[in-house]
């Protein structure tokens, strides 16, 4: 284990104890651990290399070039949660993986839930993790392949969608610049417009005691909460310090 360790530090890798730790638990056998290992100094996210992410302490299956969950992404998770009930709709925008969806559908069963994504592959992943609890998986924009009858019925609507600004893609970190699809990421100039458009098309779905949950950074809240507003929409933002977690919630008027 020392010398995957070491080939990981090297490689920069901040938690390589943990990593290699996890590798060698996940292989196997011997000629998968090296291959592995090979694919993580090269980069790639370690959680795609395994097969999985934990999400507010829940395994979720992701693959190659499929947005990977973000842990500060449970308090989405936990205020979707809050609001649902057995029997009601969830839906989930630029899903990926389908995590956000089917984390929340686990710890409330029974409800309606509909996940949407624009990439093949984060449709097909998500399409995988939600067959446990009877989700299903739409490929589209945003809104677009939603079933029409769920106008007016819908629960809660949580969106991770991106909310990079273009000009920050760069410093990303390799593993999520490099094999994340960009699509997941850039969220425009100021990182905002994929969450506008989120917020102007969630009154036409809401029920009437319906929210909208989406996440950004500390420093894009109160212009999120403006555009909310802007929609008719009652927002107001909460956070999570030990998450490093900032959310959105809105209302309709």
């Amino acid at each position: 284990m020392t010398d995957l360790v070491e080939r990981l530090r090297a490689a920069g890798c901040v938690f390589a104890e943990e990593e290699a730790a996890l590798l060698e638990a996940e292989a196997p056998d011997v000629a998968t651990l090296d291959a592995w290992a090979a694919r993580r100094v090269d980069g790639e996210p370690l959680e795609t290399i395994v097969g999985w992410a934990e999400l507010d302490g829940v395994r979720v299956t992701v693959a190659p070039g499929v947005f990977v969950p973000r842990r500060r992404s449970a308090l989405l998770v936990r205020e979707a949660v809050a609001h649902l009930r057995p029997g009601g709709v969830l839906v989930d925008l630029c899903c990926g993986s389908g995590a956000l969806g089917l984390v929340a559908a686990l710890r409330v069963p029974g409800v309606v839930l509909h996940a949407v994504d624009l990439e093949p592959a984060a449709v097909a992943c998500a399409a995988a993790n939600l067959v446990q609890v009877g989700g299903v998986a739409h490929e589209g924009d945003l809104d677009a392949p939603l079933p029409a009858d769920l106008r007016g019925r819908v629960d809660v609507l949580v969106a991770n969608a991106p909310y990079v600004p273009s000009d920050a893609i760069a410093s990303m970190p390799p593993e999520a610049r490099d094999h994340e699809p960009q699509v997941a990421l850039d969220g425009g100039a100021d990182g905002l417009d994929v969450l506008r458009r989120v917020l102007a098309v969630a009154p036409r779905w809401l029920a009437p005691t319906g929210i909208v949950v989406v996440e950004c950074s500390r420093s894009q809240a109160p212009h999120l909460v403006a555009a909310a507003v802007a929609e008719g929409l009652r927002p107001h933002q909460v956070a999570d310090p030990e998450l490093d977690a900032t959310a959105v919630v809105a209302r309709l008027g």
